[in-house]
C-alpha cells in the first residue's frame, strides 16, 4: 500500500477546485441562455401580435378596396309584386311573364327582378327596396315613416280608398298590406274619416295614423242603460217604443203594411228630465232584439263647430258615414244630438255670423240620405225646441216629437225607488222599528214626496231627485265616520233625507232668485242732453 504524498493531495485539490469552477461557469451559462430564451419568447409574442394586427389591417384594406370597387345601390319604392303567369305563345316573351316587382325609381316606373334569396311575401306595396347595378331587388326595407297626410272619404268595394289630399283634391289609393296588418283582430283596417299617410307617387296608403278629429266630436259607445233605469216616464217610453222598436224589430210587418221607420225623433222638455237616458235606452233596447251590439254615437255639439269654413259640414258628413258603416254590418245605430238648438238654430238668427245657413242644409241632406239605410235613427234632444230650424222638424225628417215633462208625484216615487235601491244601506234601528227594509224604504220615499209635492213640483226633475238622494248618502257617510264607524250609526235615516231636501231647495231658490235679478236688471242708461242717442 502506497501512501499519498502532499504533492498528490494538492494536485487533486486543485483539480477539484477547477471542476467546481467549471460547474459554476456552466450554471451561469445556463442561466444566461434561459434569460436569452425568455427574451426571445417575449419578442416572438410581440411579433405574433404585430403580425395579427397587420393581417387585420390588410383585411380591412381589402374589404375597403372591394367596397370601393362596388357600384352604388339605389333605392326604389315598391308599387306591386307580380306573380308568374302563363305565357301567350307567339305574343309574349318569358321576361314579360316571369315573376317580378314593379317599382318607382327616380320618377320612372320599372319592372325589376327579385333576388331568389328574398321571399315574395316580403315585397309589399309601399316598402323601400335596394337595387343593385342590374336593377335586381337585393334587400327589402321598412316603409318610410314620413309622407303626406290625407283623410279617407270613401272605401270602395274592392278595398281601394278615396282620399282627400292637398286641400279637397280627391285621389284613389291602395292600402298597403303592412298597414292592413296593423288593425286589431276583427276590426277593419281603415274607416271613413281616418287619417292615413300616403305616397301619392305610388298611390299607396302606407300607414293609418291614429289622428282623427272625428273622435273629438263623436263618442261611440254601447250603452248599458235600459228602460228599467228610467223612472216617471212610462208614457214617453211607450211612445218611443212605438216609434222605434216596432219599425226596427218588426221591419217585415212594416214593409207588409207599407209603413217606413221614422228617420228621427225629437225629445224636448225641461233640463234634467231624462232625455239623454231615453236616447241611450233606445240603443240598448234595439240591441236586445239583434244578434250584434247597438252603437250610440253621442255628438259633442260645441266641439263639432269649427272656425274654418266647411269643417263643421265635413264633420257632419263623417258622422253619418260612420253611422252608415256600422249599420251596414247589421248593428242598430243611434245618432244622438244633445242640445240640438245650439247646432241647428233657425237660419237667419245668427248674431255675429250665420253659420247655421250651411250647417242646417248639411244635416238635412244627411237625414234625407238615411232613408235608404236600415238600422239608423237620429235622435235630437233640446230644451228650446222653438229655436230649432223648422225644416229639421217637419214630417219626413224628425218625424216623432215627444215631450219629456217634469215628473209627477207618482213619477217621483218611481225615480226615488230606483235611486234608493236594495243596495243602499239603511239604518238598522229604523228597519227594526218599521218591521222590514221595504217598509222603511216606502216610508222614506213617501215622506220625501210629501215634502216636494205639490209645493215644489215646478222645478222638480229626475236630476234634482237624484241629487237629493246623493246628498242624503253623503250626509249618512259623514255621520258614520264622525261616530268612529260604529255599525249602529251606519245607513240612511229620515234626518239625512230632510237635510238633503232643505239643502237642494235652498240652492234652487237661490238660483231662481239670481235668474230673476238678472232678468230684471236695468239696461244701459239713456244718453243725456238733446243730442241723438249713440
Amino acid at each position: 500500500m502506497t501512501s499519498e504524498t502532499p504533492t498528490d493531495t494538492a494536485e487533486l485539490r486543485g483539480k477539484l477546485d477547477q471542476a467546481h469552477r467549471l460547474i459554476d461557469h456552466l450554471r451561469q451559462r445556463q442561466r444566461s441562455l434561459e434569460q436569452q430564451l425568455q427574451s426571445a419568447g417575449r419578442s416572438n409574442d410581440r411579433l405574433t401580435g404585430l403580425l395579427e394586427a397587420t393581417r387585420g389591417q390588410i383585411d380591412q384594406l381589402k374589404q375597403a378596396l372591394e367596397a370601393d370597387g362596388q357600384p352604388p345601390f339605389t333605392f326604389a319604392t315598391v308599387i306591386a309584386y307580380r306573380e308568374q303567369r302563363e305565357r301567350t305563345e307567339g305574343r309574349e316573351i318569358d321576361a314579360a311573364t316571369a315573376p317580378g316587382c314593379d317599382v318607382l325609381h327616380s320618377g320612372r316606373k320599372l319592372r325589376v327582378s327579385v333576388s331568389p334569396l328574398i321571399r315574395p311575401e316580403e315585397v309589399t306595396s309601399g316598402s323601400e327596396v335596394l337595387l343593385n347595378e342590374n336593377y335586381t331587388v337585393i334587400a327589402v326595407l321598412d316603409p318610410e315613416g314620413t309622407g303626406e297626410i290625407a283623410r279617407v272619404k270613401e272605401i270602395l268595394p274592392d278595398g281601394r280608398l278615396v282620399i282627400l289630399a292637398r286641400g279637397e283634391e280627391e285621389r284613389v289609393v291602395k292600402l298597403s298590406s303592412a298597414a292592413a296588418s296593423q288593425a286589431p283582430e276583427g276590426e277593419k283596417p281603415v274607416r271613413v274619416g281616418d287619417t292615413v299617410v300616403v305616397d301619392l307617387r305610388t298611390g299607396t296608403a302606407t300607414e293609418v295614423v291614429p289622428l282623427s278629429d272625428v273622435e273629438d266630436v263623436v263618442l261611440e259607445e254601447t250603452p248599458d242603460i235600459s228602460y228599467g233605469d228610467i223612472g216617471g216616464l212610462a208614457e214617453q217610453i211607450e211612445q218611443i217604443r212605438d216609434a222605434v222598436e216596432l219599425p226596427f224589430l218588426h221591419a217585415d210587418l212594416f214593409r207588409e203594411h207599407g209603413l217606413r221607420a221614422p228617420k228621427g225623433i225629437l225629445l224636448y222638455g225641461p233640463p234634467g228630465c231624462g232625455k239623454t237616458m231615453i236616447a241611450k235606452a233606445v240603443a240598448t233596447s234595439l240591441a236586445a232584439g239583434e244578434e250584434s251590439a247597438a252603437y250610440f254615437l253621442n255628438i259633442k255639439g260645441p266641439e263639432l263647430l269649427n272656425k274654418y269654413v266647411g269643417e263643421t259640414e265635413r264633420h257632419i258628413r263623417v258622422i253619418f258615414a260612420r253611422a252608415r258603416e256600422r249599420a251596414s254590418a247589421g248593428s242598430p245605430v243611434v245618432v244622438f244630438f244633445d242640445e240640438m238648438e245650439a247646432l241647428f238654430r233657425t237660419r237667419g238668427t245668427g248674431v255675429s255670423s250665420d253659420v247655421e245657413t250651411t250647417i242646417v242644409p248639411q244635416l238635412l241632406a244627411e237625414i234625407d240620405g238615411v232613408e235608404s239605410l236600415e238600422n239608423v235613427i237620429v235622435i235630437g234632444a233640446s230644451n228650446r225646441e222653438d229655436m230649432i230650424d223648422p225644416a229639421i222638424l217637419r214630417p219626413g225628417r224628425l218625424d216623432v216629437k215627444i215631450r219629456v215633462q217634469r215628473p209627477s208625484a207618482e213619477g217621483a216615487r218611481e225615480i226615488l225607488r230606483i235611486h234608493l235601491g236594495d243596495s243602499v244601506p239603511l239604518r238598522s234601528a229604523l228597519i227594526e222599528e218599521y218591521g222590514s227594509r221595504e217598509a222603511l224604504r216606502v216610508a222614506l220615499i213617501e215622506t220625501t214626496v210629501s215634502q216636494l209635492y205639490p209645493a215644489h213640483a215646478g222645478f222638480m226633475s229626475g236630476a234634482v231627485l237624484s241629487n237629493i238622494v246623493d246628498r242624503t248618502k253623503k250626509l249618512a257617510i259623514k255621520e258614520y265616520l264622525a261616530r268612529a264607524e260604529e255599525e249602529n250609526f251606519k245607513g240612511i235615516t229620515q234626518k239625512h233625507l230632510d237635510a238633503a231636501i232643505q239643502q237642494e231647495l235652498a240652492e234652487q231658490r237661490d238660483m231662481i232668485a239670481g235668474l230673476r235679478i238678472t232678468e230684471s236688471a236695468p239696461g244701459p242708461a239713456a244718453p243725456s242732453g238733446n243730442g241723438p242717442a249713440a
